[in-house]
């Protein structure tokens, strides 16, 4: 009788990714489209109003990127991970879009808005 070999991994390990990769990519265009339109909002600020936005944009920007970098390589770690290391891979799939709406957030608040 041939022996049935048990796996000790759960199964279906790869949704939590595909769900993260379904919800982070969407969500990080978005964030970025908001972002980039963002000097709009100062288009006909005061003098002093655009010094302090332009002056506060880089820097928020820079952070928004990095977040978005960080979320982009949780979520490919998340797919590396699904099979060798669930726990890793779940953790990773949740980190994800929650990167995205921390860099987002972080961006609103670092920049000085009119």
């Amino acid at each position: 009788m041939p022996e049935t070999v048990t796996s000790t991994r759960p199964p279906h390990t790869w949704v939590a990714s595909l769900i993260s990769t379904i919800v982070t990519l969407p969500l990080a265009f978005f964030a970025l489209v908001h972002v980039m339109l963002s000097p709009i909002s100062c288009d006909y600020c005061a003098e002093a109003e655009a010094h302090r936005f332009d002056a506060s944009f880089p820097a928020a920007w820079t952070v928004f990127v990095c977040g978005l970098v960080v979320a982009l390589i949780a979520l490919v770690a998340s797919w590396m991970f699904s099979r060798r290391r669930p726990p890793a891979s779940l953790a990773l799939a949740v980190l994800a879009p929650g990167t995205v709406f921390v860099a987002w957030v972080t961006f609103m608040a670092l920049v000085d808005w009119p």
